[in-house]
C-alpha cells in the first residue's frame, strides 16, 4: 500500500490521461472548446484580480509591479479564449506539432525509466520500455503524418492517451516491489 501513496500522483495523473482520452473519443470538439473556454475564465479571473490587487496597492510599489498591464493582458487573453475559441480549433495542426514534441518528450523520459529499471534489475522493465515505444512512435506519427481529418487526429490523440496511461499504469503496478 505504501507503494500506491508514494506513487499517487503518478497515478492520479494517469487516470486523467484515461477520462481525458475517453472524453475526446465521446466529443472532441466540444471537449476542446470546453477546456480552452474553461482556461479563458481562469486566465480573465487571474486578469482582474491583478487588476484589483494593482489599484489596491500603494501606488508607488504598483509603479514597480506592472500588475495593471499583466491584469489586462491576462484578461484579454481570457476573454479571447471564452470567445473565440474556435479559433484554437482552426489553429489546431500547430497546436498538433506542439503536442507530438510533447509526446516525443514524454516517451524520452519514459525510456530513461526503463532503462533504470533495467539496471535496477527490477522484472517487467520491459513494461515501461513498451510504453516509451509507443510514446515515441505516436509522437512521431503525430509529426511526420499530418492528418487530413482532424477528427481522425482527435481519435489518434485520445487512444494514444488511453494506451500511454494504461501500459505506464502496467509499468506501475507490475515493474516496481
Amino acid at each position: 500500500m505504501g507503494k500506491i501513496s508514494r506513487n499517487s500522483g503518478n497515478l492520479i495523473m494517469c487516470i486523467g490521461e484515461i477520462v481525458i482520452g475517453v472524453l475526446l473519443l465521446i466529443d472532441p470538439t466540444g471537449f476542446t472548446s470546453g477546456i480552452i473556454i474553461l482556461l479563458g475564465v481562469l486566465l480573465a479571473a487571474a486578469g482582474i484580480k491583478s487588476v484589483v490587487g494593482y489599484f489596491r496597492t500603494d501606488p508607488e510599489t504598483a509603479a514597480q509591479q506592472s500588475a495593471l498591464a499583466k491584469g489586462l493582458f491576462l484578461a484579454g487573453a481570457g476573454l479571447f479564449c471564452v470567445f473565440r475559441s474556435d479559433w484554437f480549433i482552426a489553429a489546431f495542426p500547430l497546436l498538433t506539432v506542439f503536442y507530438g514534441v510533447l509526446i516525443l518528450l514524454s516517451g524520452i523520459s519514459k525510456v530513461q525509466w526503463a532503462v533504470d529499471l533495467f539496471r535496477l534489475k527490477q522484472p517487467y522493465w520491459y513494461v515501461t520500455l513498451i510504453g516509451a515505444v509507443l510514446s515515441l512512435a505516436f509522437g512521431a506519427i503525430v509529426l511526420v503524418n499530418p492528418f487530413a481529418s482532424t477528427a481522425a487526429l482527435w481519435v489518434f490523440i485520445a487512444v494514444s492517451l488511453i494506451v500511454e496511461a494504461v501500459a505506464d499504469i502496467l509499468s506501475f503496478f507490475l515493474g516496481r516491489r
